[in-house]
C-alpha cells in the first residue's frame, strides 16, 4: 500500500512561484497515475494536474494551465508541481494522489475514481 506524502506549501505573495513535492513510500513513482488536487476554502476538492505516466497522458485545468506544470525528479521517486504566477484564487489544500500503475485509461482526466492513494495535503496561501 502506498502513503502520498505532500510538501513545499506555505504563504507567497500574488505573482510568486512556488514547487510542491511529493513522495510515496520511498518507491519510485515510474508507469503510475498521479494527480494534484486542491481543495479551496468552503469549495470542494477538484484535480488541478494529473498525468497517467503508465500511459503519458496528461490532464490540466483550464485555471491553472500555462501556469502549472507537473513533473519528476531523474529517480521517479519525487513528483513536483511547479505553480508560477500564483493568484489569489490558488490558495487552498493540495493534495498528491496515486492511482494504478501500468494502466492504460481513456479518456483520461482527473477525475477521483482514478486515484486510491492520497496524502494529507499541505497548505498554499497566495496573499494580495
Amino acid at each position: 500500500q502506498l502513503q502520498p506524502v505532500e510538501s513545499g506549501g506555505r504563504v507567497v505573495s500574488t505573482g510568486e512561484s512556488l514547487k510542491l513535492s511529493c513522495t510515496a513510500s520511498g518507491i519510485s513513482l515510474d508507469r503510475y497515475a498521479i494527480g494534484w488536487f486542491r481543495q479551496g476554502p468552503g469549495k470542494e476538492r477538484e484535480g488541478i494536474v494529473c498525468k497517467n505516466y503508465g500511459a503519458n497522458m496528461l490532464y490540466i485545468d483550464d485555471s491553472v494551465d500555462g501556469r502549472f506544470a507537473i513533473s519528476r525528479d531523474a529517480s521517479k521517486r519525487t513528483v513536483y508541481l511547479q505553480m508560477n504566477n500564483v493568484q489569489p484564487d490558488d490558495s487552498g489544500v493540495y493534495f498528491c494522489a496515486i492511482g494504478g500503475q501500468n494502466n492504460v485509461i481513456i479518456p483520461w482526466d482527473c477525475g477521483q475514481r482514478h486515484f486510491h492513494f492520497w496524502g494529507r495535503g499541505t497548505q498554499v496561501t497566495v496573499s494580495s
